[in-house]
């Protein structure tokens, strides 16, 4: 093997184990949040929740602040505590 076949096969093996590492450590923040609905400011949703179909597309888009239709990720077990609920609502959120 020549040295160019070596480097190629060190680098391929190490961002392979970097991507391994990205996935399980997103993931891993993924499992310490959740979706909280009516705490998000205008601009700053994660998604709409579907019965906002129609309103928006996505992230980023809600026009109104706390919205009961858009939700943002938060620490998990900090939703209710924010203001916020867990399920999409009509109105808007009360954040602490």
């Amino acid at each position: 093997m020549n040295k160019s076949a070596v480097a190629a096969s060190i680098l391929g093996a190490a961002l392979s184990l970097s991507a391994a590492g990205l996935a399980t450590s997103s993931s891993a923040r993924a499992d310490d949040q959740e979706k909280c609905f009516g705490v998000a400011k205008a601009g700053e949703n994660a998604c709409s929740g579907s019965s906002n179909a129609g309103m928006h597309s996505c992230a980023g888009h809600s026009t109104v602040d706390y919205s009961g239709k858009d939700w943002k990720l938060v620490p998990a077990g900090t939703c209710e505590k924010m203001g916020g609920k867990k399920e999409a609502f009509d109105g808007i959120g009360k954040p602490m």
